[in-house]
């Protein structure tokens, strides 16, 4: 498919996925009345207008915009260690997330939080953000940074603070442990405007950055040595990535939890429709993140209405069989 098409189709897709995210629920909305809110030709003390502007849209575009962030840093990353497994947990920001949001769980539950955000959500936020600060300076060295020695220093960090994640779990109450296996399932339900202006801060930087890198991304898929032989400041580049990655996902982790399988899948699927260039691929990445994650969240709030399921399970019922579908019908898969 040519990477313009694709595009022009995910803004149509996205258009409608935010449309029916905003109509459907434990009370569904005509898509008439809805439009009517969203351009002020309804009365807003309307119930219609309420239901929309305190609850839906907020959560929508939280929703829409996690999932932009977590596709579009997925594909970077895939990009950094020329690797289609990668995902941005290979830094450690998700099972540091996780550790410290079981920490302010278990040890924290009387404490009050902090511009909008509960204790659990910045103790998320730092645990990410520790883990990946210590990822980063595991693998840098006088000499510049090691892809490699990141990759491995994710994955032992990752296992560090997954088992004190578990540890916490062995220890927790039952409902203690409840709440950390709905957190670690990922949810959009506190969504609000408050958190809105704190994702919107992370997106912007995100989704302006990484397409900034995209040529540098291109030429790293070559090896480091063409990439330097080119031109690009290699390990300045892997720098801003990280930095980038951490920040966006670090923040999506806190306020949504911890929602696997889009950025993982979201990338693959996006570069066997239109190929590695990153030029294309990051901008596609980012819209399909942001309908996969709309589609997936309109049906955890209307498969068992008035229950909510945890959207992190919908994002992996939806997204994985049709991405064996893909591999099925692919002979040959390579960045």
């Amino acid at each position: 498919m040519k990477p313009r098409v694709l595009i022009v189709v995910l803004c149509v897709l996205l258009a409608v996925a935010f449309m029916a995210e905003l109509a459907f629920g434990a009370v569904r909305l005509p898509i008439g009345q809805v439009v009517s809110v969203l351009f002020h030709f309804h009365d807003r003390a309307d119930q219609t207008a309420l239901i929309v502007n305190a609850i839906r849209l907020p959560r929508a575009l939280l929703t829409a915009l996690v999932g932009a962030i977590l596709a579009i840093s997925g594909a970077a990353m895939q990009g950094l260690f020329r690797n289609p497994l990668a995902d941005p947990s290979l830094i450690g920001v998700t099972a540091g997330a996780s550790a410290g949001a079981s920490l302010a769980i278990v040890f924290g539950g009387a404490l009050a939080g902090f511009a909008g955000l509960s204790v659990v959500a910045l103790a998320a936020f730092a645990g990410g953000a520790a883990s990946v600060v210590l990822v980063y300076a595991l693998a840098t060295r006088a000499t510049g940074t090691s892809v490699a020695t990141m990759l491995l220093a994710g994955i032992a960090i990752s296992a560090l603070a997954g088992s004190l994640t578990s540890l916490l779990e062995f220890y927790a109450s039952n409902d203690m442990l409840r709440r950390i296996s709905l957190w670690q399932m990922g949810g959009l339900e506190g969504a609000n405007w408050p958190r809105v202006g704190l994702i919107a801060v992370a997106a912007a930087a995100v989704l302006a950055g990484l397409p900034a890198l995209a040529r540098a991304l291109n030429a790293l898929l070559l090896g480091e040595s063409e990439a330097r032989h080119l031109g690009f400041a290699v390990d300045r580049t892997k720098t801003v990535l990280i930095v980038l990655v951490a920040f966006g996902v670090g923040v999506s982790v806190a306020l949504a939890g911890a929602i696997a399988f889009v950025g993982l899948v979201v990338p693959h699927i996006v570069r066997l429709a239109i190929g590695p260039d990153h030029r294309t691929l990051l901008p596609a990445a980012a819209l399909a993140g942001a309908v996969l994650l709309l589609a997936a969240d309109t049906l955890a709030r209307v498969a068992v209405a008035p229950t909510e399921l945890p959207v992190g399970l919908l994002t992996a019922l939806l997204g994985a069989p049709f991405f064996i579908v893909l591999l099925r019908g692919t002979r040959d898969y390579s960045l």
